[in-house]
């Protein structure tokens, strides 16, 4: 109970401070239709099952993105809550807190570099905690109104309690990402990255995440998103399994 309790602590203050949101935080927003000014949104979603099951799944994220002249910040955070009752008993089936920020200093129209640090907790893995510090530089393959497709690569370091174990390395990481605006009330975006240990390449981690969002009124203030997240560590905590998918579906805020 103490540790529900300060979770949902943990999520209000994130809330708060605005550091809180979105799918993959960031993923969601188009910073390509961001022009000097903040572009937000924050979702929402409850699924529940009661009768012969009983389980809830809440999520809750939040992204904001701008852009300057030669300049894209993106931030956000997201989280998750789970639990299922059995005979009785209650069960805690997902219970995990993300948070993203990423800046991009463009060298050209299509040419940037980046500096990117993301953090986790996730209590059903046992994550206790994992900081992702990864400086780089991306491309614009594609970049214009209705889609962009980027790709991004450079050194990282990783440090991370798994259990009770606490580990830090040096880390590459090759990421992609995927937004298009297939129409002007709908839209679907993809990512992926990779992140292998520097010096033993059988250690990494693999996040991939698509989804799709489509307006519900005329204002675009209101939309539905659905999302697929998965996530493969191929040196998972002690006990656990080394792959976590989850789909979803939230109602979205925009302001």
């Amino acid at each position: 109970m103490k540790k529900t309790q300060k979770f949902y602590w943990i999520a209000a203050a994130l809330a708060v401070f605005g550091v809180t949101a979105s799918s993959r935080a960031d993923d969601a927003i188009n910073v390509a239709t961001a022009t000097n000014h903040w572009v937000s949104a924050a979702a929402a979603g409850l699924t529940l099952t009661r009768g012969n099951s009983d389980t809830t799944l809440a999520t809750l994220s939040l992204g904001t993105a701008r852009k300057w002249q030669q300049s894209e910040l993106t931030m956000g955070a997201d989280a998750t809550y789970g639990s299922s009752k059995t005979d009785g008993a209650s069960h805690t089936t997902a219970q995990s807190l993300h948070g993203v920020i990423q800046d991009n200093w463009l060298f050209t129209e299509r040419l940037y570099a980046y500096a990117r640090i993301e953090g986790l907790h996730d209590e059903v893995a046992d994550i206790r905690y994992r900081l992702s510090l990864s400086p780089g530089v991306g491309y614009y393959f594609i970049k214009n109104k209705t889609m962009d497709l980027s790709g991004e690569f450079g050194p990282g370091y990783i440090i991370e309690r798994l259990g009770t174990n606490d580990h830090s390395f040096a880390t590459l990481r090759i990421g992609e990402k995927f937004h298009w605006a297939i129409s002007d009330r709908a839209r679907l975006w993809q990512t992926v990255e990779f992140l292998p240990q520097a010096d033993k390449f059988d250690n990494y981690i693999v996040n991939f995440e698509i989804g799709i969002e489509a307006d519900l009124s005329s204002s675009k203030k209101f939309a539905l998103r659905t999302f697929l997240q998965d996530t493969y560590n191929h040196r998972p905590a002690p006990g656990r399994e080394k792959n976590d998918a989850k789909l979803v579906g939230a109602l979205a805020y925009k302001f």
